[in-house]
């Protein structure tokens, strides 16, 4: 890890020595160095994913704290899936949902993992991680987000939450991953949405097609999410 972590820095370092304006000369400089970048985590991240062939990967707000009921249920269903069926849990690795996720799977003895991304404000890990990798950019975290889980659990949230969630069911639909379960936890939060699809993507402008809307599930009893993640079949190598 601290060999992996000090090459992750290297090429952060690599990446922000460009000032502005730039020459053409230092615009491809910047570009072979943001390759790098991009290259080193993409290979760290595939490297961390291919370790741990079962895991359900968990999405939500990070901003819900411990008395958040979505909180406190994300950290049970969490300890469930490793205890029960010896999975993995994957998160973002930062607060709200992930750590709750992180936390339940960390506290049953099981693997937890953080996909974290690296912001300004310095979005910080969450303590319940027992592995992880550090991004520098979105599109590559999300890269390995959508690659490292048989089953994908979304908790309510943000933009953040459904930008995951719409592109993981866009990868899907477009068959650039294999179907995999992807559950929506929680009906009072997520029937809105899914109204909006039915009633407004399909029906009145058709967007996408009657089918789409089987890509998703929207379950509220976690001995479902638990039999749905058994059924789930494994990634292949």
């Amino acid at each position: 890890m601290k060999e992996n972590g000090s090459k992750i820095s290297q090429y952060r370092k690599l990446c922000c020595e460009a000032e502005l304006p730039l020459t053409l000369q230092k615009v491809e400089e910047a570009i072979k160095k943001r390759m790098v970048v991009i290259n080193g985590e993409f290979e760290s991240g595939f490297e961390l994913i291919k370790k741990y062939p079962r895991s359900v990967t968990f999405f939500g707000s990070s901003r819900f704290t411990e008395d958040n009921e979505y909180f406190k249920r994300a950290a049970e269903l969490s300890a469930r899936i490793v205890k029960e069926l010896n999975y993995a849990v994957v998160s973002g690795g930062g607060p709200g949902i992930m750590e709750a996720a992180n936390k339940g799977a960390f506290e049953a003895g099981g693997d937890s993992l953080g996909l974290i991304i690296k912001l300004p404000e310095e979005f910080p890990a969450n303590k319940y991680l027992t592995n992880f990798r550090e991004f520098s950019f979105f599109f590559s975290r999300k890269v390995m987000l959508s690659f490292s889980a048989e089953t994908y659990l979304f908790f309510p949230g943000g933009f953040g939450t459904m930008d995951e969630l719409f592109e993981i069911v866009t990868l899907v639909q477009t068959k650039k991953i294999p179907k995999v379960p992807i559950v929506l936890v929680g009906k009072k939060h997520w029937d809105k949405v899914d109204e909006f699809i039915r009633e407004t993507l399909f029906k009145e402008i058709s967007a996408i097609d009657e089918d789409d809307m089987d890509l998703y599930k929207i379950v509220d009893s976690d001995d479902e999410i638990i039999e749905i993640i058994k059924k789930a079949p494994l990634r292949k190598e």
